[in-house]
């Protein structure tokens, strides 16, 4: 789960990392409000940040400098509600809803400092560089040299030896040097307690008196440990999320959307990989991620075929099954029935294969729906993006199998 800026800037000010001043505005007349609380409190320029869940935002116009009140309400109007086109967001983009107001900030250097989860040693890593700011991810691509990391114990946390590694990567002194431990502490803590499965602070700058300041932050958790943390799951914010996942989401299928014609419905992570796999291998692109888990009820294998409907871009629909636990004379009970209740305007190719399976197939076979049944699982996957030729095919208004 993703969280906007200013909810993470809240949660690391609560670990006591410090972060400017920022108030939230969702009106022109409130982006003034705040406006003149910074340019009047503090006498300089305030920043006004689109708050949508993306990076790449200031390069794509969600990122403006106001040097008074008015100019600020004059900024406001224009991000409010524009659609924010990123790297991240694709060419659909979000619509900026939220602005954070945030005082400006004499920086005299920007740094990137992150937490995350390391796999290869099963504990976490901080991800350094001195070359941090808006082109961190070209230095990453084009000077790899300049990204330093350091594995950190889950279990016995972060050592005074690893922050004077951190400190002298990004070539910090003085009373800089000494804030940094207290930062990557509080990180590698808040990272530990909410099980979160990235912490990005970009930039965490050096100010001109000299002290490290976050200036912008972005924080993921895992969803699978949301159960723990409801002061957390109230952070999730619907309007940033696909309306289709979150639709899947309420019948406890882990959907995720992508760019292709053909739409998956699978049981299990591994199996449904593959699948996108053979797709490709086949010459299709798979419009998106299905695993429906380990039951395949009817009301799931409805809801399932209407997320993967309402998808104007599938041209035909996929099920792969490998009954195991979940016997495939079941399965193919449910497939039919949702069939029943959805009206199919796409092809539908069913491969079933393990426990009961000639039962599973003598039922689709008697249901009378227009199945194509598949023998094995290239033989659906060569069927489906066959199908889905055939119907791109046909003329408008043609029928289609």
């Amino acid at each position: 789960m993703k969280i906007h800026e200013y909810q993470a800037k809240e949660l690391l000010k609560a670990y006591g990392m410090p972060v400017p001043g920022g108030i939230l505005a969702q009106s022109p007349e409130k982006v003034v409000e705040a406006a003149r609380t910074f340019i009047g409190r503090i006498g300089k320029a305030c920043v006004l940040k689109a708050q949508v869940h993306s990076g790449g935002r200031g390069k794509a116009g969600g990122v403006k400098l106001a040097q008074s009140p008015e100019e600020a309400g004059r900024l406001a109007k224009d991000m409010l509600d524009m659609k924010l086109v990123t790297k991240q967001t694709g060419p659909e983009g979000k619509i900026v809803r939220k602005i954070l107001v945030t005082e400006a900030v004499d920086v005299a250097k920007e740094y990137y400092v992150s937490v995350t989860g390391d796999n290869e040693n099963a504990g976490l890593v901080i991800v350094l560089s001195a070359d941090g700011g808006t082109e961190i991810e070209e230095t990453a691509k084009v000077h790899p040299e300049r990204i330093e990391q350091i594995p950190v114990s889950a279990i016995e946390g972060l050592k005074s030896y690893e922050c004077v590694r951190a400190a002298k990567a990004l070539g910090l002194s003085g009373e800089a040097a000494k804030e940094l431990p207290g930062i990557l502490r509080q990180m590698v803590r808040l990272y530990l307690e909410k099980d979160c499965s990235l912490i990005e602070i970009n930039p965490l700058v050096l100010t001109k008196e000299g002290h490290l300041l976050c200036l912008d932050a972005k924080i993921n958790f895992d969803d699978n440990a949301l159960f723990r943390h409801p002061d957390i799951s109230v952070l999730r914010d619907p309007m940033e999320e696909d309306p289709k996942e979150n639709e899947a989401a309420k019948f406890g299928l882990n959907y995720i959307r992508l760019d292709g014609n053909i739409g998956c419905l699978v049981n299990g992570a591994g199996l449904a990989m593959a699948t996108m796999d053979m797709i490709e291998h086949f010459g299709a692109r798979p419009a998106n991620f299905l695993d429906v888990g380990g039951s395949a009820s009817v009301e799931k294998v409805t809801a399932a075929f209407e997320i993967l409907l309402s998808d104007s871009h599938v041209e035909a629909i996929l099920v792969n099954i490998f009954g195991g636990i979940m016997k495939c004379d079941v399965i193919a009970e449910g497939i039919v029935e949702a069939a029943k209740v959805v009206e199919l305007t796409v092809p539908l190719v069913v491969r079933l294969e393990g426990t009961h399976v000639d039962e599973g197939r003598r039922i689709l076979e008697a249901s009378g729906l227009p199945i194509i049944q598949a023998s094995d699982m290239a033989d659906g996957v060569k069927k489906a993006v066959e199908a889905a030729e055939k119907a791109r095919s046909l003329p408008e208004g043609g029928e289609r199998a």
